[in-house]
């Protein structure tokens, strides 16, 4: 029987990790939540975990793990694949730490995830009763979050294979299974329960029929046959290795095809707009439909345009500023020392106000780029190098045009797929960007991309 000093549960949201908690801390197997979500430390609302605050752990994420270790009793917590990415490596690297890797069914859990959002309802005990509701299937954000779980699957597996380990893995049908969780905890090392049963404190939230829960159901099975449930087509997709995404790719058919690869935080919205006035459009295709694309139209061009570090960093920095994330800038306030105002105030930005906020929104890029933050990187400020890496593990674009020069670069790869028409203009670039100091923050953060791709220091 292994030797386990501490656990962690490798799963994702609406997978069942909240009863799998309660089983195992009814069973002296003490589990601390969600101890490296960005967001909160444990569970929502709490402020600190072993006496070390959100700031604290996030400075020094191995010291929250080792104070776990040094506990008598084999303790854990439950890791999510948008959890702290410093944590991943360590945590695999050592045998005595237990691997247990929960999954379910993908589009049970992600229509659960999605019906706890509409209702706030994200646990249900007995005397509770479920809000009824019913939702809109995203085809978009089902494909996003397929695609996370499944990588985040994959990387575990690699992980544990690589280095000669082994995991627990369980089923969401297995939390109920008395014969099962006692296999569990004897595995943990408590041999001494002769039968571990299942927490009763919580129960199924959402014990329907699928098509009573989603409104356009047709929709979904549609969806479900065409994305490939047998992953035939692998997608990949994390930082520091990113994926194709392969289903923001647009095509055009004019001339012989054209096949635009955006990369998010550039001119992508400007080149869409030059390619459906080329021909007709199409986006939000899969791999296997993109291969059957490209099959049937020999001679096609495919392009991707790059914008420079600094400007593109500005444009991440207004989407943070002016988004729906609230959790995110309030964690740069208080975390990560980005000195943001208010979020009523943001709307109202001066020039002179926002240039020393935009500084220091660089240094967080520079070390979030580093790995020294507990937030993801996002695919709007992630390098373009690692973008285009990304790209090049489905197709390599035939042609890498700046942003500057896309007139007449991609003027050049239409006339090459047969089409004579020039490229869209560049859009201006904000007076505020013309500065020393930010000139040089954005380098520091983005060295990887102006050794790669050439850039100049000034836009």
């Amino acid at each position: 029987m292994p030797q386990f000093t501490s656990f962690v549960v490798l799963a994702g949201m609406r997978t069942g990790s909240n009863l799998l908690e309660a089983t195992l801390n009814a069973n002296d197997l003490a589990c601390f939540g969600e101890a490296y979500n960005p967001y909160f430390i444990g569970w929502p609302d709490q402020k600190s975990l072993y006496d070390m605050t959100l700031a604290d752990r996030d400075a020094d994420p191995l010291a929250l793990w080792q104070h776990m270790v040094r506990a008598r009793k084999v303790k854990g917590f439950r890791y999510f694949h948008d959890h702290d990415p410093r944590m991943f490596e360590p945590l695999m690297d050592d045998p005595a730490c237990a691997k247990i890797v929960l999954t379910r069914n993908p589009v049970d859990s992600w229509v659960s995830t999605q019906l706890a959002y509409a209702t706030d309802q994200w646990k249900l005990n007995a005397a509770e009763t479920p809000i009824p509701a019913r939702i809109d299937f995203d085809a978009a954000a089902f494909r996003a979050a397929t695609a996370a779980n499944q990588h985040f699957l994959e990387r575990i597996q690699h992980a544990l294979q690589m280095r000669g380990q082994t995991a627990f893995w369980l089923n969401y049908d297995d939390l109920r299974d008395a014969d099962v969780l006692t296999g569990l905890v004897h595995w943990l090392g408590r041999t001494d329960i002769a039968r571990a049963e299942p927490a009763q404190d919580q129960v199924p939230q959402n014990p329907r029929e699928m098509a009573d829960k989603i409104t356009d159901f047709e929709a979904m099975q549609a969806e479900i046959v065409a994305t490939d449930p047998f992953q035939l087509h692998r997608i990949p997709g994390f930082e520091p290795r990113r994926g194709p995404a392969v289903p923001s790719w647009l095509t055009c058919e004019a001339g012989r095809g054209l096949l635009f690869m955006p990369v998010r935080g550039g001119p992508g919205e400007d080149v869409a707009r030059w390619l459906a006035g080329l021909g007709a459009v199409q986006s939000d295709l899969t791999q296997a439909a993109l291969r059957q694309w490209r099959r049937s139209h020999p001679g096609h061009r495919s392009l991707t345009v790059l914008r420079h570090p600094l400007p593109r960093a500005w444009d991440a920095f207004q989407a943070m500023i002016s988004g729906g994330n609230g959790e995110l800038r309030e964690t740069l306030r208080a975390i990560h020392r980005v000195p943001l105002p208010p979020d009523e105030a943001l709307g109202s930005l001066t020039d002179a106000e926002a240039a020393p906020l935009f500084a220091a929104w660089l240094d967080f890029l520079r070390r979030n780029l580093n790995g020294q933050t507990g937030i993801p990187t996002h695919p709007g400020w992630a390098t373009q190098a690692e973008v285009l890496a990304g790209f090049a593990r489905f197709g390599s674009p035939d042609m890498i045009a700046r942003e500057a020069r896309m007139a007449e670069d991609l003027g050049f790869v239409a006339r090459a797929a047969g089409i004579d028409q020039a490229g869209p203009r560049p859009r201006p670039i904000p007076a505020l960007l013309d500065d020393p100091a930010l000139r040089k923050a954005a380098k520091a953060a983005y060295l990887r991309d102006y050794i790669a791709f050439g850039f100049d220091d000034r836009p």
